[in-house]
């Protein structure tokens, strides 16, 4: 048996090499057709303009249909794993599950709607992306310091909790820094006032999403450990 045939391991192996390629695949078309600079653009700079607008989106929804079921899978390990005894708060694990799958809507969302045609509705799921992504792999960090030994060991909580950490501290400069950034356009000039804005911003946005990704990473060897199975119940019902 190969390793990605072991429980459910495949999901987080799958969700981080597609949402890697996802983010990687449109920057290279949009620098290759110069529709944005080398150094750092922005995420969403790179899937603005098509044809790389199509394939950031349509890579970007399967990279949240693959996170709903990641983020599912985990949440029902975790909920079995607390059957027994309170490892993790019900509550707490619901709540990060919910913040998942927020923030897997709003991808959908920032894929949609590109920033040079609904800006406001860009910037809204945009926010709430990083946001909610930042709040569940914290809940996560929680859950699995209290679900330690029995869902990862001590060496994986350590790095998902500075994962988190890293994720936490560059959020906070990159949503402060993007209001100080004036211009809309792809390109950037140096000699821009807002420019040290805008790379402190970007450096920090490619970094909270390169989190997540290393973050999913560490769901592999805890998804080996289990499988989920759908269950289907027929009623029939007697008409007189």
């Amino acid at each position: 048996m190969f390793w990605f045939q072991q429980g459910l391991c495949f999901l987080p192996a799958f969700l981080v090499v597609w949402s890697s390629s996802t983010f990687i695949v449109s920057y290279l078309i949009a620098v290759f057709r110069h529709d944005v600079d080398l150094i750092f653009p922005y995420i969403s700079d790179t899937g603005a303009n098509p044809p790389e607008s199509c394939i950031f989106g349509l890579m970007t929804f399967i990279t949240a249909c693959a996170g709903i079921a990641t983020i599912y899978a985990r949440y029902k390990f975790v909920e079995k794993l607390s059957e027994d005894s309170p490892l993790a708060r019900p509550r707490v694990n619901k709540i990060a599950m919910w913040l998942g799958m927020l923030s897997c809507l709003s991808m959908c969302i920032v894929a949609t709607f590109q920033e040079t045609t609904v800006v406001e509705v860009h910037d809204l799921g945009a926010l709430l992306f990083f946001l909610s992504g930042v709040l569940y792999i914290i809940f996560q960090s929680y859950i699995s310091h209290h679900i330690s030994p029995m869902g990862s060991s001590a060496a994986v909580h350590r790095a998902r909790v500075a994962i988190a950490t890293l994720a936490a501290l560059a959020f906070i400069p990159t949503v402060i820094c993007a209001f100080f950034v004036t211009q809309t356009t792809l390109h950037r000039n140096k000699d821009d006032e807002d420019y040290p804005f805008h790379l402190a911003s970007a450096v920090c946005e490619w970094i909270v999403a390169f989190s997540f990704v290393c973050y999913f990473l560490t769901y592999i060897h805890d998804f080996k450990l289990f499988t989920l199975q759908v269950r289907t119940e027929f009623e029939r019902f007697l008409l007189h």
